[in-house]
Parts: structure tokens; C-alpha cells; sequence
């Protein structure tokens, strides 16, 4: 099939049609280089050397971020202005802002590969068509489909007025992904790998553990040890071909490693991150980490007359309900009820009041962490972290909203669910999507049948998933990005003292006698918990979504943490340890 005009997941940005004159365009004079005639092929997370690629810089042990303007010499060094003219200092103040933006524009652009779903299938079975209208098997309508990709193709305000929807909801903000920002690396030069086909083993691994955490939304995770249920799981999920989750030492997927990230610390402990657990302050208001969490038992979305009534954009008039008493998180069900309202950034800016409160040491590279004279604020202080951790979080959004709409448009979980529903009771011959046999045999697709009569993944909300695009996820992202604010400007390797683990009931915490639990582990943690706890536990998202977005706002975070580098005035060398275990360094001297 011919590539369509809105299916842009290949080297080209967000409008085909401009991608011609984009790249012929000359550099700026000022740069002396030559017209650029075609787009480097180099992956952004490569370029901050970050990722995962084998390269001199991580073989040598280091990953260095140098600033991005160059060495001390620079002529808007905010350390150099302070004695200058109030005309000195603004231009001074426009000479950096000019660099920085000139480093971004040099920066190699990146290519946005897809995972080729969308020209396989004729009738976009694994691609997100939700909102739209659908017949009785599920398959988009066809026009509907194309004035969504006419809107994302042209970029125009008026055609995305146009798109055909087919109930009372709405697409969720796809023009977020053509917002320019004036710090950081510009949303359309990063890049994330394509996501797992629907065919592919790492799908179907992926489902199957959709599946089982279905089943186990009530069962508390300090029992999982001891679940017949819970046992079951990772039992299967070991053997699956596809399955990408975290294994111990000797190479099993036990309950340990159950609905886990795969980063240093996460296997260690409690399921909970302690920063979901310990109490704090606001100021002087009490957190007490309890939570408004619904009642066990009910779940949506396994019949397909109500999968086919939200995917239209219906409503099915069903509501969550609600528990009375407010607990403490203890299961993948508390977790899915807290992300459903959650404040994106909330769960790191609460887990930065907990730092404070435990007195946690700052980075060692902090300009403060020995002076003998002064503490920081406004900078390195209080002020700054909490600023910070917010000021990323926006930012994000608009760099996975892009990924999300236009470069991979994968369906929601919700979707291969219909389909493996589908070809479960003969009805598969209406659909182009096929499905592996490790999903289909599968014992958790099994299990979940006999508890719901039919295969159609059940949901954790009435609505099922959120009304954009499964990859990757938009609280993965706030989290990476979030999570490397924090290590920037604490010490991770501080070991949290009196850690504790809510009670089966939520009501009371308990001491955790174990293994240390440190900083940058529990960070790890925080982030599979929040982003699972929306995505594995609820049903709306894939491990795969959780993983790569919070690669991706690592990235983010990176390359503006570069950019604020140059402008404090304070000089320091910070060297926060990346989700891969590598070293990044950030200076400004």
C-alpha cells in the first residue's frame, strides 16, 4: 500500500510537503556551512550520548554533556556580566539567548522510523482511529480516517475542525505536537525507536501481561509471593519470547520482577517507591499519602457492544466508585485510581517535599554542597528544584505529543484485545490485524475469558483509554524528565532512611527491613509505578510505551539542564547516573 499523505514515521518532519525546501535550505551565514541537502539519519539520545549505543565516551566510563556554548571563555558567561552596564548586560543576555539558539539549530536532525502497521493494514487495525466512527467489527471508517491524517499532514488550525468524530468525545490535543518551545532540543529532533508491531512477539508478551495484571488489580502487592494468581504470571511471561521486563540474577522472572521497570533498583524492596509512600509536608500541610482509591471488583469494557460504544466516542453512563476511606496505595487498582486525576508532576514534586524532608543531601557537584558562606535559593535551592521539576514537566507533553500523533499513532491495548477477541470466536476473517500465537495461546488471555466471558482485555476506568495515541505515554515522559531534575540536584546514591510498606488494608505503614533502598532507585521506581500504574495496571497502556518515554524525557531534560547550565551564575560540574547506568556530566566551568 502507498504510503498516505499524514503517514510522516519516516525521515520527513511533521509536513511532507515542506520536507523538500526544509532541507535545501542553506545553513545561516553565520555558521559558514554548506546548504544542507539531506537529513542526517542520528539518533538525539545517540548524539547526547545517553543512550544505550556502544560508543568510545561509555566504553571510557563517562558520558560528558559539554555546555553547549563551549568552554569558559564564552562571551555570555553569566558569571562574567555582573560588572557590566545595564546595556552590556542586555546585550550580553541576547548574545546567549542567540547561542543557545543557534547550538539547537546546529544539532544533527533526527529520523522518526515507524513500525509500518499503518500501511500494512488496510483498515488501520493497530493504529488509533478512537473517536472516530467504526461499523460493528471495530474497523475505522475510512474517510473519518483520512480527514485525521489530512489534519495532521497539513498542520492547518482549520482542518483539525474538520476531523469526522463519531460520538461526544474529542480527540485529545493533537496540535500540542506542533508547539515550538524556546528551551531544549525542539520536539521534532528527538526520536524514539518504532513501536512493537502487532504481529510481533514483543506485542504479544506485552498483552499477555496486560492480561494477568487485569486479574491481579486487587491482589496487594506485598502477597504476590504468595498468590497462586501472582505466581502465575511470571511463570508464563518467563517463557515468552518477547517479554522485555527485568529478570533476576539468574535469568527468572519471579514475583520479585512482576509489573516491574528494569532500572537499577527497581527489583530491590517493596513494589511502592517510598516517595509514594512517606509521609510529608507541603509547607506546614500535612501529606499523608493516603489517597481517594475506588472500590475492588468492578471492572469495564468486557463486552464488545461497550468496546465498540467508546471506541465511537460514546458513553457507556457507567462511573467509577468511589471508596470512602481514603488509603494508601497497595495494589495495581489504588495505583491505576490515582494516575486517572493525577497532576502529571505530581508524584515528583511530592517525592521532591519528601527529599527535603529527609534532609537529603544535595548533588556533590552542587555549587553549595561546601560553601562555607552561602546556601542556594533562588538557584540550587528550593526555589530551583521545585521550579524546575514543573518547568519540565510542561515541556514533555509537547515533545511525546508529537511522537504520539504524528510519527506513530499506535492503538491503545484496549484494541488488540477486540482482536484477539475477534479471532477467539471466529470473527477474524473481518479484519486485516493478525496476532501472535504466544497471545492466543496464552494462558492469561485464557484465564481472563473464564473470568469475564469474552477476550477483550478488561479495563481498569468506564471510558477505557484516554482519547490519544499509546506511544509513548505522556506520563512516561513527565516522568523521565522529572526524575533527571531530581538527580541533577540531589545525591542519588543516599540511602533512604526508615523506609516503610502500607498495611494489606492501606489503612497503617509498616517498617521494611531489606536491602538499602537509595535515591536514584526509588526515582526508578517512582516512575515504573506512575507510568504502570496508568498503563499495565489500568490496561491503557504497554510496557513499551513506559519504557521508551521515559528514555525520552531523560533526553529532554538533558538538553535543557544543558541550556540552564550556561546560565547560572554559580560555576559546577554535575555528573546525575542515566536510566542506562552511564554517567552524564553537565558543567558550566
Amino acid at each position: 500500500m502507498a504510503k498516505e499523505r499524514g503517514a510522516i514515521c519516516t525521515q520527513s518532519r511533521a509536513w511532507p510537503q515542506q520536507a523538500q525546501a526544509e532541507d535545501q535550505s542553506p545553513a545561516p551565514a553565520q555558521t559558514g556551512g554548506a546548504p544542507t541537502t539531506r537529513r542526517t539519519v542520528v539518533s538525539r539520545r545517540a548524539f547526547l550520548k545517553v543512550g544505550s549505543v556502544a560508543t568510545a565516551a561509555l566504553a571510557a566510563g563517562g558520558i560528558i554533556l559539554p555546555p553547549l556554548l563551549g568552554s569558559t571563555g564564552s562571551s555570555a558567561r553569566a558569571d562574567e556580566i555582573g560588572p557590566l552596564s545595564d546595556r552590556a548586560r542586555a546585550n550580553a543576555s541576547f548574545q546567549l539567548r542567540g547561542d543557545l539558539a543557534r547550538a539547537q539549530h546546529d544539532l544533527p536532525l533526527v529520523a522518526h522510523p515507524c513500525n509500518g502497521d499503518e500501511a500494512l493494514y488496510a483498515d488501520k487495525s493497530n493504529s488509533f482511529h478512537k473517536c472516530l466512527p467504526h461499523d460493528g467489527f471495530g474497523r475505522v471508517d475510512v474517510h473519518a480516517y483520512q480527514s485525521l491524517l489530512n489534519a495532521l499532514s497539513s498542520g492547518d488550525p482549520a482542518d483539525f475542525e474538520h476531523i469526522i468524530l463519531g460520538g461526544i468525545r474529542h480527540l485529545t490535543n493533537p496540535q500540542a505536537g506542533l508547539a515550538f518551545d524556546l528551551e531544549g532540543t525542539d520536539s521534532h529532533n528527538f526520536t524514539v525507536p518504532p513501536a512493537p508491531a502487532l504481529a510481533s512477539a514483543q506485542q504479544a508478551a506485552e498483552m499477555v501481561e496486560l492480561y494477568w495484571a487485569s486479574l491481579l488489580r486487587d491482589v496487594p502487592f506485598t502477597r504476590y509471593s504468595t498468590h497462586a494468581l501472582a505466581q502465575a504470571a511470571p511463570a508464563e511471561l518467563h517463557g515468552l519470547p518477547g517479554y522485555a521486563g527485568p529478570r533476576n540474577p539468574g535469568g527468572q522472572v519471579t514475583t520479585q520482577e512482576l509489573f516491574r521497570g528494569g532500572f537499577a533498583g527497581e527489583t530491590v524492596g517493596p513494589y511502592l517507591s517510598q516517595f509514594m509512600v512517606l509521609p510529608t509536608l507541603f509547607g506546614t500541610q500535612p501529606i499523608s499519602q493516603q489517597f481517594v482509591t475506588v472500590m475492588p471488583g468492578v471492572d469495564y469494557l468486557t463486552d464488545f457492544a461497550a468496546y465498540l460504544t467508546v471506541q465511537n466516542g460514546g458513553s457507556t453512563g457507567l462511573a467509577l466508585v468511589y471508596d470512602p476511606i481514603p488509603r494508601c496505595l497497595r495494589n495495581g487498582r489504588d495505583l491505576s485510581a490515582w494516575t486517572h486525576v493525577d497532576v502529571l508532576y505530581q508524584g515528583y514534586f511530592v517525592a521532591l517535599l519528601v527529599l527535603l524532608g529527609l534532609g537529603a543531601p544535595v548533588n556533590p557537584g552542587s555549587p553549595y554542597a561546601a560553601s562555607r558562606t552561602q546556601d542556594g535559593f533562588g538557584t540550587f535551592g528550593g526555589s530551583d528544584f521545585a521550579a524546575t521539576v514543573g518547568e519540565v514537566a510542561a515541556r514533555a507533553l509537547q515533545r511525546v505529543w508529537f511522537q504520539k500523533w504524528f510519527v506513530h499513532r499506535r492503538a491503545r491495548p484496549e484494541v488488540p484485545g477486540a482482536i484477539a477477541h475477534l479471532i477467539q470466536i471466529g470473527q477474524g476473517h473481518h479484519i486485516d490485524g493478525t496476532l501472535s500465537t504466544d497471545l492466543l495461546n496464552s494462558q492469561g488471555l485464557a484465564r481472563s475469558f473464564t473470568t469475564y466471558g469474552s477476550y477483550l482485555l478488561s479495563q481498569a476506568f468506564p471510558e477505557g483509554a484516554p482519547t490519544h495515541p499509546s506511544y509513548p505515554t505522556g506520563h512516561g515522559t513527565v516522568a523521565g524528565a522529572c526524575i533527571t531534575v531530581l538527580k541533577f540536584f540531589f545525591d542519588g546514591s543516599f540511602v533512604i532512611p526508615h523506609p516503610m510498606v502500607p498495611s494489606e488494608d492501606g489503612l497503617t505503614l509498616q517498617p521494611y527491613v531489606g536491602a538499602p533502598l537509595t535515591v536514584n532507585g526509588e526515582l526508578h521506581k517512582l516512575g515504573h509505578n506512575v507510568s504502570f500504574g496508568h498503563g499495565i495496571h489500568a490496561g491503557i497502556h504497554y510496557r513499551s510505551d513506559t519504557d521508551e518515554s521515559l528514555k525520552l524525557g531523560e533526553a529532554m531534560a538533558l538538553s535543557i539542564l544543558q541550556e540552564k547550565a550556561q546560565a547560572y551564575n554559580e560555576p559546577f560540574t554535575v555528573h546525575p547516573t542515566t536510566f542506562d547506568g552511564t554517567i552524564a556530566t553537565i558543567a558550566n566551568e
